[in-house]
This record gives structure tokens, sequence and C-alpha cells, in this order.
């Protein structure tokens, strides 16, 4: 689960550009450290750590491999990565040349599997202000049930 807290922002942009806008942020950012990446993986398998640790090691060449050579990398039920190079408009077809393409990027798809996770993410925002008018709203609520009672 993820906790978020509602925090105040000035919009930049858009029908409230200039007004105070509150938004919900993440309260903290949780992540798995690569050693317990590697801890997982050499108790959930017959890996040894070293092993572990060069598979880790030949997935990071791999994507830089085809980083560098523009290649796509699919792995399986996880997620698949591809280049993508866009390009700037230009108002004639002679003025086209590598100059008109824009930063590389890599481009992460995640597959199935990993989606319907991503659907069944719970997700909680701790908000004190909407807590009070909530708790109001309910008292109000029971008072009105009292008065229609016979």
């Amino acid at each position: 689960m993820i906790e978020f807290k509602v925090a105040p922002r000035k919009a930049t942009m858009g029908k409230m550009k200039g007004k105070t806008v509150y938004i919900a942020v993440p309260k903290g950012q949780q992540k798995i450290s690569p050693e317990m990446v590697l801890e997982r993986i050499v108790r959930e398998t017959s890996l040894t750590e070293g092993d572990a640790r060069n598979v880790i090691i030949t997935l990071r060449n791999l994507i830089l491999e085809c980083a560098r050579m523009g290649t796509g990398l699919d792995l399986g039920d996880i997620f698949s990565l591809r280049v993508n190079v866009p390009s700037k408009m230009e108002e004639n077809e002679k003025d086209v040349c590598a100059k008109s393409l824009k930063t590389p990027r890599l481009t992460l798809t995640w597959k199935e599997s990993v989606r319907k996770a991503l659907k069944e993410l719970q997700v909680d925002v701790d908000n004190p202000a909407r807590k009070t008018t909530k708790t109001k709203k309910e008292n109000k609520d029971k008072k009105e049930e009292g008065h229609h009672e016979p």
C-alpha cells in the first residue's frame, strides 16, 4: 500500500494557473535494495549469491547494449524495452536530418501480469481536512435520522 498526504502547489499552467492547488503526494518512497534482491534470489532459487549477482550484472549489460545498438529487449512476463528516438517537425522536407532527432529514450512496457498487479495496488490518502468534514457530515446524518423516526 502507498500512503499519501495532501500538499499545496502553485499551478503553473491550465485554467488554475497562478492559484494554489492541493495534490496528493507519497509520504515516503519504499524501495527494495539491490542487496535485498540478491538475498531473495538466493533464498528462492538454487543460485549462489555470486551467480545471482552475475545474472543482474549481465542483465544490466544487455540493457546497455540494446540502448547503444537501438534494439529492443523482451523479458518475457516482466517487461519489454525499446529505443524511441522522436523527431522534431521541420517545415521543409530537405531540412530533416540527424539534427532533427531528439534525445533517444528507452520506453518500458509492462507485461499483462505486472499491469494486473498495478491495478490491485492499494492506496490511502491521509487528509485531515476531509476527515473533519466527513465526521461532521456523519454526525449531521445521525441527527437527521433521529428526527425522522417516530
